[in-house]
């Protein structure tokens, strides 16, 4: 009985030897999810992600732009997201199965602007929702890392990220007005200065804030651009009150000279009366190169 007892251990030594090193050394560990088809080594791999438009151009506060070009992930139950400031946000599902949503929740387009603070970054134009496209809205909170802190979906398709940064602690970090140009700042205290002598109203105040922010790229321009002809395009137009002024001097001078030259050959002043004015047919044209479109 003992002998026997002493055969069975040996054969139970012998099949946990073979199956350590016939089969362990087969075993891969599978550090990412792989589905059915993302990652299939048998099927043709192309990009994943399919941005339908590109990002703006990075604006804002200039301490922030540091940020353009990372990425911070969170990972919530089975998804995992990626904030990339100034250029989108991604949503990847962490799971086996066959068709596993990966995606794009937006793409860096402007700023949300509220009483001269920014309150928040606006990705959008990201992946199919319905009738709909996916977009977020991410909100800049002070803390003492860079850190994507929660990730949540207020409404169906409308997501809302909080990024932690200490970039933003200081009470004058997120002002919209030291961002701007001397030469927008001076538009907006024009504006200011309108509305407080009410020689504007609120929705006329509003536009024109809307048009100094979107000169500044904080904002995604609504105008309509219109191509124009090239001829018409290549004709030079007065840039200033100054030089208008001037060709107005020149062209009267001409006029005077053209009309010394027709009194000497005897051609009565009447007969050019009766020519179409140039003068007229050059504001016509001015008025259409000036056209841009505004609503």
């Amino acid at each position: 009985m003992p002998c026997f007892c002493k055969r069975i251990i040996l054969w139970l030594f012998y099949l946990c030897v073979y199956i350590n090193n016939g089969f362990a050394g087969k075993m891969k560990i599978v550090e990412e999810p792989n589905t059915f088809g993302l990652n299939n080594p048998f099927l043709a791999q192309g990009p994943r992600l399919q941005p339908k438009v590109n990002p703006s151009p990075v604006s804002g506060p200039e301490h922030l732009h540091r940020l353009a070009g990372r990425c911070f992930s969170y990972t919530e139950s089975t998804y995992k997201y990626e904030f990339c400031p100034f250029h989108n946000v991604t949503q990847h599902e962490q799971s086996f199965r066959w068709n596993a949503y990966s995606g794009i929740l937006g793409i860096w387009q402007e700023w949300e602007m509220e009483n001269n603070t920014f309150t928040g970054m606006w990705m959008r134009n990201g992946d199919s929702c319905g009738t709909k496209n996916r977009e977020t809205k991410v909100n800049l909170v002070c803390s003492a890392n860079n850190k994507l802190a929660q990730v949540s979906e207020p409404s169906t398709c409308v997501y809302l990220l909080i990024f932690e940064t200490p970039l933003v602690c200081h009470p004058h970090s997120l002002l919209v007005y030291p961002t701007l140009s001397e030469k927008l700042q001076r538009e907006w205290d024009e504006a200011e200065q309108a509305r407080y002598e009410d020689l504007i109203t609120k929705q006329g105040y509003n536009k024109l804030l809307r048009d100094i922010f979107e000169d500044a790229g904080l904002l995604k321009s609504q105008k309509v651009k219109i191509k124009l002809p090239e001829d018409a395009a290549e004709t030079e137009t007065p840039k200033s009150l100054q030089q208008c002024t001037e060709d107005l001097q020149k062209q009267t001078k001409e006029i005077e000279r053209l009309r010394v030259l027709l009194t000497q050959h005897n051609i009565t002043f009447d007969v050019m009366q009766k020519l179409p004015s140039t003068n007229s047919v050059t504001i016509q044209d001015q008025h259409l190169r000036g056209d841009d479109g505004r609503v």
